[in-house]
């Protein structure tokens, strides 16, 4: 009983350190994110990226507007 409840502990003390994404780390994924997303498509406007957490994990979603998908040839 007393094993149990000592790994409860630690997995909810492991479980609170986990930091949300701090500012700078999601600047610079947003920014990486804005680079790849520009070569397929034409961005209208600012991308977003949210991250939070759900229920022991993060959900995240990147979203932007584009006014063109750029089509690539493909060469034989």
């Amino acid at each position: 009983m007393r094993e149990k409840n000592s790994k409860f502990r630690l997995e909810q003390m492991l479980d609170r350190d986990k930091e949300e994404m701090n500012e700078a780390s999601k600047k610079a994924a947003l920014a990486d994110l804005v680079h790849v997303a520009c070569e397929y498509f034409d961005l209208d406007g600012d991308a977003k990226l949210e991250v939070k957490r759900v229920k022991g994990n993060y959900e995240v979603n990147f979203s932007f507007r584009a006014v063109r998908v750029k089509n690539f040839s493909v060469l034989h």
